[in-house]
């Protein structure tokens, strides 16, 4: 891979977005965590499917991310 700006930058931003990754699954096991306490199905539901939301929304720029740079 040749080591220029665009490739850099692509890096940069996969990194980034699997670090966000990293914070929407913390709060989804937080949120169980908490249900686990509270025994409170709905809200932990709510908050878990938003975090996977986030994930699949990041997956792609990551799937996209990953392409540029194989491309260039």
């Amino acid at each position: 891979m040749p080591n220029n700006s665009d490739s850099n930058i692509a890096v940069a931003d996969a990194l980034t977005l699997i670090l966000h990754n990293q914070h929407a699954l913390a709060a989804a096991i937080e949120e169980v965590a908490v249900w686990l306490s509270a025994n409170g199905v709905a809200v932990v539901a709510n908050n878990a499917v938003m975090a996977m939301e986030t994930l699949d929304t990041n997956a792609i720029a990551i799937t996209d991310a990953i392409m540029r740079i194989r491309q260039s």
